[in-house]
């Protein structure tokens, strides 16, 4: 029979948020694979929990992987723990979870701390939807390319950021997101635990002239909808009929589908769209 994998969350910085069940979990299994194991030891000794440990983290995830299915598909209940925080997001725990999910192996979540979630909640901003898209590359192109898609995005977004990135990641966002408001989450529940609700060039005045310390979470305002409309409703009075049918036509979209989508992007029948196409 097989054994099972349980995504342990936990603290993200104050050890009392550890939840009474993750403890047992952590006491009844046979393995802890984490993915920095001294750090996972200063938790377990604060715990007084003895067990095995084995490391699993991003550059040998690989042949470990493998090796995690192997002991579960052997018997044996193994726990996953992160850094901090919740397993499996922006996290190489990911890719074990598929490797479950493919080899028949029960996936057991033990919820608890999330730090994009606890920030969201205390920033201020709309919590009824929201994106979250972890760490930015650090690839200028990969930046670029992901920020322009997520410019229109009218979502409340999550990122992830360390200290030492910080200034640039807000000057990007500024050039794409306009000044937008921002919430700024630095090390949450920790000591020094700071919420900064501000604007997008606010917050990158202020941190160039105060460094960043500590792990950020970024929660930034989405697109204002009404904003979107005026700016599509200015770009489709700029362009003929034939450019707007062109532009969806270039994106795959059969003749029929393109005349449909510009006659109501323009807010008029589909039979005027297409006489004036024709024409």
């Amino acid at each position: 029979m097989n054994g099972k994998l349980y995504l342990c969350a936990t603290p993200i910085g104050n050890l009392g948020d550890i939840t009474y069940r993750c403890v047992e979990v952590l006491k009844s299994v046979d393995l802890i694979a984490a993915e920095d194991t001294r750090r996972t030891l200063q938790l377990l000794n604060h715990l007084e929990i003895e067990k095995p440990l084995t490391s699993y983290f991003e550059h040998n995830r690989r042949e470990k992987g493998e090796y995690l299915i192997n002991e579960m598909k052997n018997g044996k209940n193994i726990a996953l723990v992160s850094d901090a925080g919740t397993p499996a997001i922006s996290d190489p725990g990911e890719d074990l979870v598929r490797l479950c999910a493919e080899h028949g192996v029960d996936v057991v979540p033990v919820p608890g701390a999330v730090a994009g979630i606890n920030a969201l909640i205390s920033s201020g901003l709309s919590t009824g939807r929201f994106a979250f898209e972890g760490f930015l590359t650090v690839n200028k192109h990969g930046r670029a390319e992901m920020l322009e898609k997520l410019k229109n995005e009218e979502r409340t977004m999550i990122f992830y950021e360390a200290p030492h990135k910080l200034n640039a990641t807000l000057r990007d966002m500024g050039k794409y997101f306009g000044s937008r408001k921002i919430a700024l989450c630095r090390e949450l529940t920790k000591l020094h635990e700071e919420i900064r609700r501000t604007t997008l060039e606010e917050a990158a005045a202020y941190y160039a002239e105060n460094p960043p310390r500590g792990e950020f979470v970024l929660v930034v305002e989405g697109k204002n909808p009404d904003e979107i409309k005026e700016e599509n409703e200015r770009k489709w009075a700029e362009m003929s009929v034939a450019e707007h049918i062109a532009a969806y036509l270039s994106q795959g979209m059969t003749e029929k589908d393109a005349i449909k989508a510009a006659a109501k992007d323009r807010g008029v029948s589909k039979r005027d769209i297409y006489n004036e196409y024709k024409r």
